[in-house]
This record gives C-alpha cells, sequence and structure tokens, in this order.
C-alpha cells in the first residue's frame, strides 16, 4: 500500500521540476490554464470519411481525440486517411492449421489547409500491430476477438497520428513564437 502511494505521489513532485525546465504538456494546459496551441489546433481539424467499419471506428477515435479538449472551433484543415488492415497468419502446427493472427493496421494520412491554396501541410503514417489466439471450433468467439483486436489497433492508429499531428503543430507555434 505505501508503495502505491509513493507513485502517486512522485508525478506530482515531478511536474513542478519539469515545468521549470521548459516541459510543456503538448495536449493539456499550460501554466496559465489555457489549452496549448497543438490542442487549439488540433480541434481546427475536420476528419474525412474512412471506408469500411474498422475506417469508421478510426475516425471517430481521431475525433475524440482532437476534440478532446471540448473546444468547438471552425474547421481550418482537412485531414484525408487511408486506412488498411492486414492479417498474418502464423504458429501453423503440423497439421497446417493456424493457432495464431498479427493483425498489421497501416494508415497513411494528410493535413490539408481549408484556404483557396489547399496547400498539404504535413502527411505521415501511423502503424499498429496485434494479435489474438484461434481456438478450435469456437468461431463466435474468433470473430469477437478479431473484433476487439481491430477496435485496438485503430485506437492505437488514432493515438500515433494525433500525437504526431500535435508534435506537427506544436513545433510550428514555436517558430512563430521564437
Amino acid at each position: 500500500m505505501a508503495g502505491i502511494g509513493r507513485r502517486m505521489f512522485l508525478p506530482i513532485l515531478a511536474a513542478p521540476v519539469l515545468a521549470a525546465c521548459g516541459f510543456r504538456p503538448v495536449y493539456g494546459p499550460g501554466t496559465s490554464g489555457q489549452d496549448s496551441p497543438a490542442a487549439t489546433a488540433l480541434a481546427k481539424i475536420a476528419v474525412g470519411l474512412i471506408p469500411e467499419r474498422t475506417g469508421q471506428l478510426l475516425r471517430l477515435a481521431l475525433q475524440e481525440r482532437f476534440e478532446r479538449a471540448g473546444i468547438a472551433a471552425a474547421h481550418e484543415y482537412d485531414l484525408t486517411v487511408t486506412f488498411a488492415i492486414a492479417d498474418d497468419t502464423l504458429a501453423i502446427q503440423q497439421d497446417t492449421t493456424a493457432t495464431w493472427i498479427r493483425v498489421t493496421g497501416t494508415a497513411n494520412y494528410r493535413l490539408v489547409s481549408q484556404d483557396p491554396s489547399r496547400a498539404t501541410l504535413t502527411s505521415g503514417v501511423a502503424r499498429s500491430v496485434d494479435g489474438y489466439n484461434l481456438f478450435d471450433q469456437q468461431f463466435f468467439a474468433q470473430d469477437l476477438e478479431n473484433d476487439a483486436v481491430n477496435k485496438r489497433v485503430a485506437l492505437a492508429v488514432a493515438d500515433q497520428i494525433a500525437l504526431q499531428l500535435a508534435s506537427y503543430f506544436s513545433k510550428q507555434a514555436a517558430r512563430q513564437t521564437g
């Protein structure tokens, strides 16, 4: 019990030290209580439609991450994403049945300004890998596990895209102020 208390107390002590050396949270509010430039800019992104069920999951996850501060802002940027999930069978038994499926999700994204120039501001790739076991004669369980893995992959890819875009906007804000 004492170990848990120390672990919870340590971040509270570390916050002033990190702030003193110039650390600022990418998403959260700064020392003044106002949202960071990255959080404000992320709220201005309109996420385009992404086909398939996994694409819908990715789009919803991106929208949640971009609007996490509850900022209602007019959109100034369009984000287009292509998302694909591939399954690889691994752990093949002697009777040629697979016992493990590796799921890889890959997203290519492009952020474009909504001004008349429609300039591409940044682009990138996000990737996540997960997997699940296959069990004999448990088809319903396999379907559920496949859906859960696809959702985890989509959420992990959304985290990567949001972090990459937040980093881009933070660098842009630093260039403008520096």
